[in-house]
């Protein structure tokens, strides 16, 4: 298994067509950034996310390369305890910074807002 660098995260998200519209220095800040909540783990429980970086997380969920995970527990007392866990995708980020990009930004449709001046 190969290690997930910054770079290699960095690429899968810009050859997400969720992306594409992202340069260079903006998914690699955002890899970056990412990985730093993952240290030398492939997943992070929910509790240590703030509300902003929980939707970039399910923006990365949504573009494939994230997914969630949970666990229930029985306290002492009786009552059921949901822990919930972040997992980083690594076959599919490998995957899709091996595959390359699908298609080219300038292929995508135009937006309606492109016409707006």
């Amino acid at each position: 298994m190969r290690v997930l660098t910054t770079e290699t995260l960095a690429s899968a998200i810009n050859y997400s067509p969720e992306y594409s519209h992202m340069g260079d220095d903006e998914s690699s800040y955002l890899a970056e950034h990412i990985l730093n909540f993952f240290g030398y783990s492939d997943r992070i429980i929910d509790n240590v996310l703030h509300p902003e970086d929980r939707d970039t997380f399910y923006m990365l969920e949504d573009a494939g390369l994230m997914e969630t995970e949970r666990e229930e527990t029985t306290l002492y007392d009786g009552r059921e305890w949901r822990i919930h866990y972040w997992l980083l995708k690594i076959a599919e980020i490998q995957r899709r910074t091996d595959a390359g990009p699908k298609y080219a930004p300038e292929d995508l449709e135009p937006s309606v807002y492109d016409e707006i001046p």
